[in-house]
């Protein structure tokens, strides 16, 4: 293993073609990936309510695309040498506001209208009839009203603070205060505490299903907020904020204490975006911009609700089983044993686990074995998104209080997932686990689980890897291959990685394991080189990749160079690709399609052939995607399939079903964007569920 990262080869070395092809936009690539999100909730093959949880699943991507993506860019504007110019902050901003404009409609135009056909009413104070009115009447003054604290500006009474994502309403008052004064405009922050979604009780609502936003009931109730004074114009109103915490790490002594400091202030970074009703009067989106110090493109008026997000109270809280998905229940994986000892079997070879049409909880499983068999005597484990509450967590607590040897590799960088990840860390640290932070400068988004055995006179270990994260939770919704192995040689590298990452030491290279940001760059560059000669040859040459994302430059320089010699490559990219497929003579055999469906695409899986045979192909799984943090800012893990019956399962469950797929499918255009491969196809995903469900 290197003492120092690969570095960012460049293409340099590649043909003019190559170098020169301008890409895409990573921005317009994640908004494309949103608008093929909201296309879900079109389909009619899809169920009502799934339709709507799209449709709030959008507003959550497009929110963290403002936290995180649009504040960057906003800066790079002023960096010399970013590339990034007023222009194509105009771009993404016309783009974004146009798909905003689509959300809304679909909300309106087709959701409510199939709600209302099946019973349930999203209710208006205009919609609601008395009886509702009297109910919702009660409900604010008992459940909000002693809640809410209006502020009325003036100058000692600033305006007051607003978070992130929080639901505000901005009032102009006629009349005087109570001290005669004409102070004109108040705020109303909502506390979060309160539902933003709220069912009425069937008393008065009928055979129907009824409910009513927090945002209409405060709506309807201003005035009992400003008793003696007159409401000219009101808006909700919501903020985004910048919520990247940034720390400097070469300044830090103690990473943990810096970020949980840090985290108090993610509410308050800098306004990024203001969304307004769309009837908000000028005067009040004026005031609010100029407050926040927002240009006018930075404003959002909304035909509906400002936070569509929280409409997943709705989703869960409707009594129709039969507009949600059918439950679907994963079956147990057929070559790992539900009883008896699963370390004899792992010893045997090793075993593909395929989430989440088999179930995690065989993780769990192999972690609750290890944690109670008396000859495991160390555990160690990278933490990276597990969640609040987290069986995996427990169990490695209780690994602890067993007295057996746990170390923990806690990523507190995970983005939004800071502060549960600090809370698991104080935890294990308190019972006597080692825990460390990874490296500085990195992030440790390797998945990884080792276990070491005494096993007669000497120890073995045993190991799981994954491409996705230790959380039982997303493991039911997310795509991944989880892989359990005692390879000697796969076992002994996890294990070497455990070291680096807990002493910074040099150690050897590993010998299976690829590891970024010292060897997996450079191996997946090497490969597809690898294939290209294979095509000047005439040979062979194909590339199958499937990731969340590609947006590596040099690894998209690469692969334009090897169909240029002759390459056949396919894509599957879920999210952003900045490669444009299909250009003329460029990369006309380069084939970019994205699949989104019931499941959230996640597994990550590289493909190469550069010839005839075994000896001339590879396959890996890794944690990594096709970015440059992945591959240069990350500790990241490739591991090669080497068992031909699992490299084929694996290619026949991974790679064939997507690239078939006429169902959920979608081809990227040379411009950009996406084409429905088709709607009367087979699914990927329904097929994999078919494949693995478990028996009645």
């Amino acid at each position: 293993m290197s003492a120092t990262p690969e570095g960012e080869p460049g293409p340099s070395h590649l043909p003019q073609e190559a170098r020169v092809l301008k890409l895409l936009s990573r921005e317009q690539a994640i908004l494309e990936f949103n608008r093929r999100v909201l296309s879900q909730a079109r389909r009619h093959d899809v169920p009502l309510l799934e339709r709507l949880r799209y449709v709030c699943i959008m507003a959550s991507n497009m929110d963290e695309f403002f936290e995180v993506r649009y504040s960057d860019l906003l800066e790079a504007v002023h960096v010399k040498g970013t590339g990034i110019g007023p222009e194509d902050i105009d771009a993404i901003v016309a783009a974004a506001h146009e798909l905003v404009r689509e959300q809304y409609a679909v909300f309106n135009d087709t959701l409510l209208p199939h709600l209302h056909k099946e019973g349930i009413d999203i209710l208006n104070h205009a919609d609601r009839n008395e009886a509702q009115r009297d109910w919702v009447a009660g409900f604010f003054r008992k459940q909000v009203q002693p809640l809410l604290t209006p502020i009325g500006l003036d100058p000692s009474h600033p305006f007051p603070q607003v978070a992130n994502k929080s639901l505000n309403f901005i009032v102009k008052l006629g009349g005087r205060d109570a001290f005669g004064r004409d102070n004109a405009i108040a705020i109303v922050r909502i506390p979060r505490v309160l539902p933003r979604v709220i069912k009425l009780p069937p008393k008065v609502t009928g055979n129907r299903q009824a409910f009513v936003l927090l945002s209409s009931v405060v709506r309807a109730h201003l005035t009992e907020l400003f008793p003696g004074r007159e409401i000219k114009s009101f808006s909700q109103f919501r903020l985004t904020r910048d919520s990247d915490i940034d720390v400097d790490e070469d300044d830090v002594t103690n990473l943990r204490q810096a970020l949980r400091s840090k985290m108090s202030t993610r509410q308050f970074g800098q306004a990024v975006r203001l969304e307004v009703v769309a009837s908000c009067p000028a005067e009040l989106s004026d005031f609010l911009l100029e407050q926040f110090s927002l240009s006018e493109q930075s404003l959002y008026r909304v035909d509906g609700p400002v936070n569509l997000g929280r409409l997943t109270q709705l989703v869960d809280q409707a009594d129709a089983d039969h507009l949600r998905f059918a439950p679907y229940l994963p079956g147990w994986p057929d070559d790992l044993p539900r009883h008896g000892d699963v370390f004899e079997r792992i010893s045997e070879g090793d075993v593909m686990l395929h989430h989440p049409f088999e179930t995690f909880d065989a993780v769990v499983h192999f972690l609750r074995e290890a944690v109670h068999d008396p000859d495991v005597l160390a555990i160690k484990q990278t933490i990276y998104r597990t969640g609040s509450e987290s069986v995996l967590m427990e169990l490695l607590l209780e690994a602890v209080r067993r007295g057996k040897e746990v170390l923990a590799v806690v990523e507190l960088k995970a983005r939004f997932d800071e502060e549960a990840n600090i809370n698991w860390a104080e935890r294990l640290e308190a019972l006597g686990a080692q825990v460390v932070y990874g490296v500085v400068g990195l992030k440790t988004h390797a998945k990884m689980l080792l276990v070491t055995r005494r096993e007669g006179k000497s120890l073995r270990r045993y190991a799981h890897l994954s491409t996705g994260n230790y959380n039982p939770r997303t493991a039911k919704l997310y795509t991944d291959v989880g892989w359990l192995t005692a390879s000697p040689e796969l076992t002994s590298d996890v294990d070497m990685i455990f070291q680096q990452l807990a002493s910074l030491t040099q150690l050897k290279a590993p010998k299976q394991l690829l590891l970024a940001p010292f060897t997996l760059h450079k191996r997946m560059l090497k490969h597809i080189e690898q294939v290209a000669h294979a095509a000047d040859a005439g040979q062979r040459a194909r590339i199958v990749v499937k990731v969340n994302a590609l947006t590596d430059e040099p690894l998209i320089r690469a692969l334009i160079d090897a169909a240029q010699r002759g390459a056949q490559i396919d894509l599957i990219v879920r999210g952003a690709c900045m490669l444009p497929p299909g250009v003329p003579g460029l990369t006309d055999r380069i084939r970019v399609r994205s699949v989104v469906g019931r499941m959230l695409e996640h597994t990550r899986v590289l493909y190469f052939s550069w010839g005839e045979g075994d000896a001339h192909e590879a396959l890996y799984l890794s944690s990594a995607d096709w970015m440059n943090r992945n591959m240069s800012r990350r500790v990241e893990v490739a591991w090669p399939v080497n068992d031909a019956a699992l490299r084929q399962r694996v290619i026949d469950e991974c790679l064939v079903p997507y690239l078939l797929d006429g169902r959920d499918a979608w081809q990227q255009q040379p411009d950009g964007h996406y084409v429905r491969s088709g709607e009367s196809g087979v699914s990927a995903q329904h097929a994999l569920m078919d494949l693995h469900r478990a028996s009645s």
